[in-house]
């Protein structure tokens, strides 16, 4: 998820089942107000912000203008009529990351992050080729995370509610609940079907931990980040103040399984390693082009090596993709999960809202990562027992010589300071 705090913006297809609250959030779109109060209103209102916003032009080659008459030649007599009607005007885009929420599935969506969360705490969306409920990746330390559901694992029912044809808000709906209750996902991986039963809690998440590591080479730092929250780059700056005052030679980021978050988060982020250079940038239909770039100010220029893997998501790919383009990291693991599309939020009159796609965001060179993501510099799969092994069994491993990819990050890394040291004396020497 990536997530801008001008406005409510986040890349398409993530889903965060946690129950936030949400401090502010302003009304961007009135709509025409042409049926001012009548349930027309509302699905004007939705049309306008399609018509104004989406990232396609041609609408996926559907005459807008037409649908527009269409919908408001019909009679409403209530909002759940105009809810309906919203709904299938909004398919005919065949855009599942478009949506609409009635007024209690947009509250079961609003977005804090104050940390405190209450959930099964999976991030889920749908495949855009296949159409069918995926899991996007499992948050840390979350009830989903230690029943076992993984990146890329396909919800086929919910408490034996069969998810074909069905869209994030309604299983958002069917997976919420109170803390301390179950709840059933059966997952089909790997051509197996398997249940999992989850019970829903309340999740403290912390974003950062680090820790000095001794290798062969001499002390490196380890970083894993979780989430990019909006205290992540506050514990980010935190924790390479203090790696590098505790002298480590270089440093492995770990980015495995993180999700996402908020977009100004990775871009801070990014700063903190990259001097120069661009870091991101979106492209609307419009060809508008917000780009972010460096400011400068990084905080150390000592190697890095980044670990990703498929469960490494949206602005986990903007980091990755930019120190990847500006070749200040090498990035070690297996390909990223691909999304990025751009979708805002907005709010209607009466309390429910809408997603639209609105952008495309790119890595510097221009990469366009949605459904391709990130491949890696060195290419290191774990196979399916290895990752049961370190993340359900052997969790206390994470990040030493004992995690297979760690142990291969550390690796490259011993090479890029060997590298870095023998310039840096040869400089010395002239």
């Amino acid at each position: 998820m990536v997530i801008n705090r001008k406005r409510l913006v986040f890349g398409a297809a993530a889903v965060t089942l946690l129950t936030i609250t949400v401090t502010s959030l302003g009304v961007h779109s009135q709509g025409q107000a042409l049926f001012k109060g009548s349930p027309k209103e509302l699905v004007d209102e939705v049309w306008q912000i399609i018509y104004r916003q989406y990232v396609d032009g041609t609408f996926n080659q559907v005459d807008w203008q037409a649908v527009r008459r269409e919908y408001l030649d019909k009679n409403y007599s209530n909002k759940q009529e105009a809810y309906k009607s919203i709904r299938t005007m909004l398919n005919k885009l065949n855009d599942p990351y478009t949506r609409f929420m009635v007024p209690q599935e947009f509250k079961n969506m609003q977005v804090d992050t104050s940390g405190e969360l209450t959930g099964v705490g999976i991030q889920i969306g749908i495949d855009n080729d296949t159409k069918r409920l995926i899991v996007i990746a499992p948050i840390e330390d979350t009830p989903a995370f230690k029943a076992g559901i993984q990146a890329k694992d396909i919800i086929i029912k919910i408490d034996g509610t069969s998810t074909e044809g069905m869209d994030t808000n309604h299983a958002v709906s069917l997976i919420r609940g109170k803390v301390n209750t179950k709840v059933t996902l059966t997952i089909l991986r790997n051509g197996k079907e398997e249940d999992f039963k989850i019970v829903r809690a309340k999740i403290e998440i912390h974003p950062v931990r680090y820790s000095r590591q001794s290798t062969p080479q001499g002390p490196i730092g380890y970083i894993r980040l979780n989430q990019f929250s909006a205290n992540a780059s506050k514990e980010m700056r935190g924790a390479i103040k203090n790696l590098e005052k505790n002298k480590v030679l270089g440093y492995v980021l770990d980015l495995r399984g993180n999700p996402g978050g908020l977009l100004y988060s990775s871009v801070e982020i990014a700063r903190m390693w990259l001097s120069q250079g661009t870091i991101v940038f979106t492209k609307s239909r419009f060809g508008d082009r917000e780009r972010e770039v460096a400011t400068g100010k990084s905080l150390t220029k000592k190697p890095l090596v980044i670990l990703v893997d498929r469960g490494s998501a949206s602005a986990s790919e903007i980091l990755s993709g930019a120190l990847q383009d500006n070749k200040r990291a090498i990035l070690v693991g297996s390909k990223t999960f691909g999304k990025g599309l751009v979708q805002s939020v907005r709010p209607l009159n009466d309390g429910s809202g809408v997603a639209v796609t609105i952008a495309k965001y790119f890595t510097p060179s221009g990469r366009d990562i949605n459904k391709q993501g990130i491949i890696p510099d060195i290419k290191f799969k774990m196979t399916i027992e290895q990752r049961k092994k370190l993340w359900l069994k052997e969790r206390k491993t994470v990040g030493t010589l004992a995690d297979p990819q760690f142990a291969k990050a550390v690796e490259i890394l011993s090479e890029k300071i060997t590298t870095q040291y023998s310039t840096s004396i040869e400089k010395s020497a002239r």
